[in-house]
């Protein structure tokens, strides 16, 4: 596998993990999917994406897409903070408990695929 094809994985993987945080945090609060508006899931997850990205071009994640350490820690970081400032602006909640639950739950989706990644090359002999 080329850098190319493991940044776009990890992308994808950075992704599908915000997209499913953002479908566990509405099912859990009996929202739905879709919602009344048909646009939930995507409402819930748009900041958090668009966090996700400003982390990657912060952290330039292409170049070592699966550091856990570097590049795991400015994307969730930025996932985090950015999430929740834009929530905020677009006047969705923000209390300190869903701060807390989504950090924590967004670490283990965001750095934990890159510590397991990381070990398994490392098993294999390869450079993670």
């Amino acid at each position: 596998m080329n850098l190319r094809q493991a940044a776009l994985g990890a992308a994808a993987l950075d992704a599908g993990a915000i997209v499913a945080f953002s479908a566990i945090g509405r099912a859990s609060h009996d929202e739905g999917v879709l919602g009344e508006s048909g646009l939930g899931l995507a409402t819930t997850a748009s900041p958090f994406l668009t966090g996700a990205a400003l982390g990657w071009l912060l952290a330039r994640a292409w170049r070592r897409p699966c550091d856990g350490k570097r590049t795991g820690v400015i994307v969730w970081a930025s996932t985090l903070v950015g999430g929740m400032v834009l929530r905020a602006v677009y006047g969705q909640g923000v209390q300190v408990s869903f701060v807390l639950v989504a950090g924590a739950v967004l670490a283990v989706f965001l750095i934990g695929w890159r510590v397991v990644s990381g070990w398994i090359a490392t098993r294999r002999g390869l450079k993670p």
